[in-house]
Protein backbone atom coordinates (compact mmCIF):
# COMPACT_ATOMS: atom_id res chain seq x y z
CA UNK A 1 0.00 0.00 0.00
CA UNK A 2 1.31 3.55 -0.70
CA UNK A 3 2.79 5.63 2.08
CA UNK A 4 0.68 8.44 3.46
CA UNK A 5 2.11 11.92 2.87
CA UNK A 6 2.05 12.55 6.62
CA UNK A 7 4.30 9.56 7.25
CA UNK A 8 6.73 10.72 4.56
CA UNK A 9 6.90 14.15 6.17
CA UNK A 10 7.78 12.54 9.48
CA UNK A 11 10.78 10.89 7.85
CA UNK A 12 12.05 14.29 6.71
CA UNK A 13 11.83 15.85 10.17
CA UNK A 14 15.10 14.44 11.50
CA UNK A 15 17.13 16.12 14.22
CA UNK A 16 16.15 19.65 13.14
CA UNK A 17 17.41 22.78 14.90
CA UNK A 18 13.90 24.04 15.54
CA UNK A 19 13.41 22.77 19.09
CA UNK A 20 16.82 23.97 20.20
CA UNK A 21 17.18 27.28 18.43
CA UNK A 22 13.94 28.65 17.00
CA UNK A 23 12.10 29.70 20.11
CA UNK A 24 8.87 28.34 21.62
CA UNK A 25 7.10 25.15 20.55
CA UNK A 26 3.62 25.23 18.95
CA UNK A 27 2.09 24.40 22.34
CA UNK A 28 4.00 27.29 23.94
CA UNK A 29 2.79 29.65 21.20
CA UNK A 30 -0.81 28.54 21.67
CA UNK A 31 -0.58 29.10 25.43
CA UNK A 32 0.85 32.61 25.00
CA UNK A 33 -1.72 33.56 22.36
CA UNK A 34 -4.52 32.34 24.63
CA UNK A 35 -3.21 34.56 27.43
CA UNK A 36 -3.40 37.50 24.99
CA UNK A 37 -6.92 36.54 23.81
CA UNK A 38 -5.66 35.96 20.28
CA UNK A 39 -6.08 33.08 17.87
CA UNK A 40 -3.14 33.46 15.48
CA UNK A 41 0.38 34.90 15.36
CA UNK A 42 -0.82 37.13 12.54
CA UNK A 43 -3.26 38.76 14.99
CA UNK A 44 -0.37 39.56 17.32
CA UNK A 45 1.66 41.06 14.47
CA UNK A 46 -1.30 43.15 13.30
CA UNK A 47 -1.58 44.73 16.74
CA UNK A 48 2.13 45.27 17.41
CA UNK A 49 4.02 45.87 14.13
CA UNK A 50 3.02 48.88 11.99
CA UNK A 51 2.04 47.81 8.48
CA UNK A 52 4.36 50.32 6.79
CA UNK A 53 7.49 48.62 8.13
CA UNK A 54 6.47 45.01 7.38
CA UNK A 55 8.24 43.22 4.55
CA UNK A 56 5.03 42.09 2.90
CA UNK A 57 6.44 38.86 1.49
CA UNK A 58 7.97 35.62 2.66
CA UNK A 59 11.72 35.44 3.16
CA UNK A 60 13.61 33.44 0.54
CA UNK A 61 14.99 30.80 2.89
CA UNK A 62 16.45 27.40 2.11
CA UNK A 63 14.72 24.31 3.38
CA UNK A 64 15.63 23.46 6.99
CA UNK A 65 18.54 21.11 7.58
CA UNK A 66 19.48 18.80 10.39
CA UNK A 67 22.53 19.63 12.49
CA UNK A 68 24.60 16.99 10.70
CA UNK A 69 23.47 18.27 7.28
CA UNK A 70 24.19 21.87 8.22
CA UNK A 71 27.70 21.01 9.44
CA UNK A 72 28.42 19.06 6.25
CA UNK A 73 27.16 21.97 4.13
CA UNK A 74 29.36 24.44 6.01
CA UNK A 75 32.34 22.10 5.59
CA UNK A 76 31.74 22.01 1.85
CA UNK A 77 31.68 25.80 1.75
CA UNK A 78 34.88 26.01 3.79
CA UNK A 79 36.65 23.63 1.41
CA UNK A 80 36.06 26.15 -1.39
CA UNK A 81 38.19 28.75 0.40
CA UNK A 82 41.68 29.37 -0.85
CA UNK A 83 43.96 29.29 2.17
CA UNK A 84 46.92 31.58 1.53
CA UNK A 85 49.81 32.77 3.63
CA UNK A 86 49.33 36.30 4.89
CA UNK A 87 52.13 38.83 4.83
CA UNK A 88 50.02 41.90 5.55
CA UNK A 89 51.49 42.41 9.03
CA UNK A 90 50.23 45.68 10.51
CA UNK A 91 49.11 43.90 13.67
CA UNK A 92 47.94 40.64 12.06
CA UNK A 93 50.26 37.64 11.88
CA UNK A 94 50.21 33.94 11.11
CA UNK A 95 51.03 31.95 14.21
CA UNK A 96 51.07 28.37 15.46
CA UNK A 97 48.82 27.42 18.36
CA UNK A 98 50.29 24.52 20.37
CA UNK A 99 47.99 21.50 20.13
CA UNK A 100 47.72 21.20 23.90
CA UNK A 101 46.36 24.78 24.13
CA UNK A 102 43.96 24.23 21.23
CA UNK A 103 42.63 21.01 22.74
CA UNK A 104 42.43 22.03 26.39
CA UNK A 105 41.60 25.74 26.17
CA UNK A 106 40.29 26.95 22.80
CA UNK A 107 38.09 23.89 22.23
CA UNK A 108 37.12 23.43 25.89
CA UNK A 109 33.66 24.88 26.76
CA UNK A 110 34.92 25.64 30.26
CA UNK A 111 37.13 28.39 28.79
CA UNK A 112 34.84 29.71 26.04
CA UNK A 113 33.70 32.99 27.56
CA UNK A 114 35.39 36.23 26.55
CA UNK A 115 34.46 37.84 29.86
CA UNK A 116 36.39 38.03 33.08
CA UNK A 117 34.90 36.00 35.95
CA UNK A 118 32.52 37.91 38.22
CA UNK A 119 32.22 34.86 40.51
CA UNK A 120 35.79 34.27 41.66
CA UNK A 121 34.80 31.46 44.00
CA UNK A 122 34.07 29.20 41.00
CA UNK A 123 36.63 30.66 38.58
CA UNK A 124 40.04 30.41 40.23
CA UNK A 125 41.52 28.58 37.24
CA UNK A 126 40.55 31.22 34.71
CA UNK A 127 41.62 33.98 37.08
CA UNK A 128 45.02 32.34 37.48
CA UNK A 129 45.33 32.18 33.69
CA UNK A 130 44.57 35.90 33.42
CA UNK A 131 46.98 36.73 36.23
CA UNK A 132 49.62 34.86 34.23
CA UNK A 133 48.70 36.94 31.15
CA UNK A 134 49.12 40.15 33.15
CA UNK A 135 52.54 39.03 34.38
CA UNK A 136 53.67 38.16 30.83
CA UNK A 137 52.67 41.65 29.67
CA UNK A 138 54.43 43.33 32.60
CA UNK A 139 57.61 41.34 31.97
CA UNK A 140 57.75 42.08 28.24
CA UNK A 141 56.72 45.75 28.38
CA UNK A 142 58.77 46.62 31.45
CA UNK A 143 55.73 48.20 33.12
CA UNK A 144 54.51 47.89 36.71
CA UNK A 145 50.88 47.02 36.05
CA UNK A 146 48.80 45.40 33.30
CA UNK A 147 45.09 44.71 32.98
CA UNK A 148 43.44 41.45 31.94
CA UNK A 149 43.02 42.54 28.28
CA UNK A 150 40.87 44.90 26.22
CA UNK A 151 38.93 44.45 22.98
CA UNK A 152 41.74 45.13 20.49
CA UNK A 153 44.83 47.27 19.93
CA UNK A 154 42.96 50.15 18.31
CA UNK A 155 40.49 50.60 21.16
CA UNK A 156 43.32 50.15 23.68
CA UNK A 157 45.13 53.06 22.00
CA UNK A 158 41.98 55.17 22.26
CA UNK A 159 41.71 54.25 25.95
CA UNK A 160 45.35 55.27 26.39
CA UNK A 161 44.52 58.68 24.94
CA UNK A 162 41.63 59.06 27.40
CA UNK A 163 43.86 57.96 30.29
CA UNK A 164 46.43 60.59 29.32
CA UNK A 165 43.77 63.27 29.64
CA UNK A 166 42.55 61.94 33.01
CA UNK A 167 46.04 61.43 34.35
CA UNK A 168 47.63 64.67 33.17
CA UNK A 169 46.02 67.19 35.50
CA UNK A 170 48.71 69.82 34.96
CA UNK A 171 48.38 70.18 31.20
CA UNK A 172 46.00 72.87 29.94
CA UNK A 173 46.16 71.57 26.38
CA UNK A 174 43.23 69.82 24.70
CA UNK A 175 45.39 68.34 21.94
CA UNK A 176 46.76 64.80 21.55
CA UNK A 177 49.69 63.89 19.28
CA UNK A 178 49.74 60.73 17.16
CA UNK A 179 52.79 59.68 15.14
CA UNK A 180 51.82 59.23 11.49
CA UNK A 181 53.67 55.90 11.24
CA UNK A 182 50.93 54.19 13.25
CA UNK A 183 48.85 51.19 12.15
CA UNK A 184 46.01 52.66 10.01
CA UNK A 185 43.22 50.86 11.88
CA UNK A 186 44.54 52.24 15.16
CA UNK A 187 44.72 55.76 13.76
CA UNK A 188 41.11 55.54 12.51
CA UNK A 189 39.74 54.50 15.90
CA UNK A 190 41.77 57.13 17.76
CA UNK A 191 40.46 59.79 15.34
CA UNK A 192 36.87 58.73 15.99
CA UNK A 193 37.25 58.71 19.76
CA UNK A 194 39.11 62.04 19.74
CA UNK A 195 36.25 63.64 17.84
CA UNK A 196 33.65 62.58 20.39
CA UNK A 197 35.90 63.34 23.36
CA UNK A 198 36.33 66.82 21.92
CA UNK A 199 40.12 66.47 21.61
CA UNK A 200 42.19 68.08 18.89
CA UNK A 201 44.22 65.38 17.14
CA UNK A 202 47.65 66.31 15.77
CA UNK A 203 49.45 63.86 13.48
CA UNK A 204 52.98 64.05 12.16
CA UNK A 205 56.40 62.40 12.24
CA UNK A 206 57.30 61.18 15.72
CA UNK A 207 60.29 63.53 15.73
CA UNK A 208 57.97 66.55 15.45
CA UNK A 209 56.39 65.96 18.87
CA UNK A 210 58.69 68.63 20.34
CA UNK A 211 56.94 71.26 18.18
CA UNK A 212 53.49 70.78 19.74
CA UNK A 213 51.72 71.65 23.00
CA UNK A 214 49.76 68.49 23.82
CA UNK A 215 48.61 66.56 26.90
CA UNK A 216 49.70 63.20 25.52
CA UNK A 217 51.36 61.41 22.62
CA UNK A 218 51.12 58.00 20.93
CA UNK A 219 53.90 56.37 18.89
CA UNK A 220 54.31 52.91 17.32
CA UNK A 221 57.29 50.69 18.19
CA UNK A 222 58.37 49.17 15.84
CA UNK A 223 56.69 51.61 13.48
CA UNK A 224 54.07 50.56 10.92
CA UNK A 225 56.75 50.73 8.22
CA UNK A 226 58.95 48.39 10.27
CA UNK A 227 61.70 50.69 11.51
CA UNK A 228 63.03 50.34 15.05
CA UNK A 229 64.40 53.37 16.89
CA UNK A 230 65.41 54.26 20.43
CA UNK A 231 62.45 56.16 21.85
CA UNK A 232 64.15 57.07 25.13
CA UNK A 233 65.33 60.60 24.17
CA UNK A 234 61.93 61.54 22.75
CA UNK A 235 59.99 60.09 25.69
CA UNK A 236 62.26 61.79 28.21
CA UNK A 237 61.94 65.15 26.44
CA UNK A 238 58.15 64.78 26.35
CA UNK A 239 57.93 64.01 30.05
CA UNK A 240 60.11 67.00 30.88
CA UNK A 241 57.47 69.12 29.12
CA UNK A 242 54.62 67.48 31.05
CA UNK A 243 53.43 65.27 28.18
CA UNK A 244 52.22 61.75 28.97
CA UNK A 245 53.50 59.16 26.51
CA UNK A 246 51.90 56.02 25.06
CA UNK A 247 53.68 53.35 23.04
CA UNK A 248 51.79 50.88 20.82
CA UNK A 249 54.04 47.88 20.37
CA UNK A 250 54.44 44.35 19.04
CA UNK A 251 54.56 41.82 21.86
CA UNK A 252 56.83 39.34 20.07
CA UNK A 253 59.31 42.06 19.13
CA UNK A 254 59.69 42.93 22.82
CA UNK A 255 61.24 39.51 23.39
CA UNK A 256 64.32 40.98 21.64
CA UNK A 257 63.90 44.75 21.77
CA UNK A 258 64.28 47.16 24.67
CA UNK A 259 61.10 47.45 26.72
CA UNK A 260 59.06 50.66 26.38
CA UNK A 261 58.95 50.86 30.18
CA UNK A 262 62.74 50.99 30.31
CA UNK A 263 62.64 53.89 27.85
CA UNK A 264 60.23 55.88 30.02
CA UNK A 265 56.77 55.20 28.55
CA UNK A 266 53.77 55.96 30.76
CA UNK A 267 51.39 53.59 28.94
CA UNK A 268 52.07 50.62 26.66
CA UNK A 269 49.38 48.97 24.49
CA UNK A 270 49.33 46.37 21.77
CA UNK A 271 47.90 43.15 20.40
CA UNK A 272 48.65 39.72 21.89
CA UNK A 273 47.41 37.85 18.79
CA UNK A 274 50.75 36.53 17.64
CA UNK A 275 51.12 34.63 20.90
CA UNK A 276 49.33 31.60 19.47
CA UNK A 277 45.95 33.18 18.62
CA UNK A 278 44.47 32.53 15.13
CA UNK A 279 43.86 35.63 13.01
CA UNK A 280 40.12 34.91 13.03
CA UNK A 281 39.23 37.01 9.96
CA UNK A 282 41.10 39.99 11.40
CA UNK A 283 39.98 39.98 15.00
CA UNK A 284 39.24 41.48 17.35
CA UNK A 285 42.09 40.00 19.35
CA UNK A 286 43.05 40.45 22.98
CA UNK A 287 44.77 43.79 23.48
CA UNK A 288 47.12 44.41 26.37
CA UNK A 289 47.23 47.63 28.38
CA UNK A 290 50.12 48.29 30.77
CA UNK A 291 50.96 51.35 32.86
CA UNK A 292 53.07 52.63 35.68
CA UNK A 293 51.75 51.94 39.18
CA UNK A 294 50.80 55.58 39.78
CA UNK A 295 48.03 55.26 37.15
CA UNK A 296 46.43 52.14 38.63
CA UNK A 297 43.30 53.98 39.81
CA UNK A 298 42.65 55.30 36.31
CA UNK A 299 43.43 52.26 34.17
CA UNK A 300 40.48 50.88 32.14
CA UNK A 301 39.37 47.26 32.18
CA UNK A 302 39.62 44.37 34.58
CA UNK A 303 42.62 43.76 36.83
CA UNK A 304 43.17 40.39 38.48
CA UNK A 305 44.70 40.62 41.95
CA UNK A 306 45.93 38.25 44.65
CA UNK A 307 43.94 38.24 47.89
CA UNK A 308 42.90 35.85 50.68
CA UNK A 309 39.68 33.94 51.18
CA UNK A 310 37.64 33.61 54.39
CA UNK A 311 40.02 30.88 55.60
CA UNK A 312 43.12 32.95 55.02
CA UNK A 313 44.24 31.01 51.96
CA UNK A 314 45.55 32.67 48.82
CA UNK A 315 42.72 33.47 46.39
CA UNK A 316 42.36 35.48 43.20
CA UNK A 317 39.75 38.12 42.46
CA UNK A 318 39.10 41.16 40.31
CA UNK A 319 40.81 44.10 42.01
CA UNK A 320 39.97 47.81 42.27
CA UNK A 321 36.50 47.33 40.80
CA UNK A 322 35.35 50.76 41.93
CA UNK A 323 36.90 52.04 38.67
CA UNK A 324 34.52 49.98 36.56
CA UNK A 325 31.21 50.54 34.82
CA UNK A 326 29.28 47.80 36.64
CA UNK A 327 29.83 49.86 39.81
CA UNK A 328 30.51 53.47 38.75
CA UNK A 329 28.31 53.51 35.62
CA UNK A 330 28.90 56.78 33.76
CA UNK A 331 31.68 57.76 36.19
CA UNK A 332 33.76 54.67 35.36
CA UNK A 333 37.24 55.00 33.87
CA UNK A 334 35.81 53.51 30.67
CA UNK A 335 32.50 52.33 29.26
CA UNK A 336 34.17 50.55 26.33
CA UNK A 337 36.42 48.15 28.20
CA UNK A 338 35.38 44.69 26.97
CA UNK A 339 37.84 41.99 27.93
CA UNK A 340 39.02 39.16 25.68
CA UNK A 341 39.56 36.64 28.44
CA UNK A 342 39.67 33.51 26.26
CA UNK A 343 42.23 34.96 23.84
CA UNK A 344 44.22 36.55 26.65
CA UNK A 345 44.42 33.19 28.39
CA UNK A 346 45.59 31.55 25.16
CA UNK A 347 48.32 34.18 24.79
CA UNK A 348 49.40 33.75 28.40
CA UNK A 349 49.49 29.97 28.10
CA UNK A 350 51.46 30.30 24.85
CA UNK A 351 54.15 32.20 26.74
CA UNK A 352 54.11 29.63 29.54
CA UNK A 353 54.24 26.72 27.09
CA UNK A 354 57.30 28.04 25.25
CA UNK A 355 59.01 29.71 28.20
CA UNK A 356 61.48 32.57 27.96
CA UNK A 357 64.03 30.61 25.92
CA UNK A 358 61.38 29.31 23.53
CA UNK A 359 60.02 32.80 22.91
CA UNK A 360 63.54 34.07 22.22
CA UNK A 361 64.02 31.32 19.63
CA UNK A 362 60.73 32.17 17.91
CA UNK A 363 61.41 35.92 17.87
CA UNK A 364 65.00 35.35 16.76
CA UNK A 365 63.93 33.13 13.89
CA UNK A 366 61.35 35.69 12.72
CA UNK A 367 64.00 38.42 12.77
CA UNK A 368 66.61 36.29 11.00
CA UNK A 369 64.18 35.33 8.22
CA UNK A 370 63.38 39.02 7.72
CA UNK A 371 67.09 39.83 7.54
CA UNK A 372 67.65 37.08 4.95
CA UNK A 373 64.84 38.56 2.86
CA UNK A 374 66.22 42.09 3.24
CA UNK A 375 69.68 40.96 2.14
CA UNK A 376 68.28 39.15 -0.90
CA UNK A 377 66.18 42.14 -1.93
CA UNK A 378 69.10 44.53 -1.62
CA UNK A 379 71.33 42.21 -3.65
CA UNK A 380 68.62 42.21 -6.34
CA UNK A 381 68.72 46.01 -6.44
CA UNK A 382 65.56 46.67 -4.43
CA UNK A 383 65.78 49.65 -2.11
CA UNK A 384 64.51 49.50 1.47
CA UNK A 385 62.94 52.49 3.19
CA UNK A 386 63.93 51.28 6.66
CA UNK A 387 67.48 50.55 7.78
CA UNK A 388 66.34 48.77 10.95
CA UNK A 389 63.62 46.17 11.43
CA UNK A 390 62.22 43.38 13.51
CA UNK A 391 59.97 41.62 10.99
CA UNK A 392 58.64 44.27 8.59
CA UNK A 393 60.28 45.75 5.50
CA UNK A 394 59.12 48.70 3.44
CA UNK A 395 60.24 48.66 -0.19
CA UNK A 396 60.58 51.69 -2.46
CA UNK A 397 60.36 52.02 -6.24
CA UNK A 398 58.58 48.70 -6.72
CA UNK A 399 55.30 47.76 -8.43
CA UNK A 400 53.20 46.55 -5.50
CA UNK A 401 50.40 45.39 -7.80
CA UNK A 402 52.78 43.22 -9.80
CA UNK A 403 54.22 41.66 -6.64
CA UNK A 404 50.71 40.96 -5.34
CA UNK A 405 49.71 39.38 -8.64
CA UNK A 406 52.67 37.02 -8.66
CA UNK A 407 52.08 36.11 -5.03
CA UNK A 408 48.46 35.20 -5.76
CA UNK A 409 49.54 33.14 -8.78
CA UNK A 410 52.05 31.12 -6.81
Amino acid sequence: MPFESRRLAELADHDAFIKRHNGPSPDDVATMLKALNMQRMEDLIEQTVPSDIRLGRELALDDPRSEAEALEYLSQLARQNRVSKSYIGQGYYNTHMPAVIQRNVLENPGWYTAYTPYQPEISQGRLEGLLNFQQVIMDLTGMELANASLLDEATAAAEAMALCKRGNKKSKSNAFFVADDLFPQTLDVVKTRAEFFGFELITGPAESLAEHDVFGALVQYPSASGSVSDLAPMLKAAQERGIMTCVATDLLSLVLLKEPGAMGADIVVGNSQRFGVPMGFGGPHAAFFATSDKLKRSIPGRIIGVSKDSRGKTALRMAMQTREQHIRREKATSNICTAQALLANIAGFYATYHGAEGLRKIAGRVHRLTTVLATGLQQAGVQLANNTWFDTLRLTQVDAGKIHGRAMTH
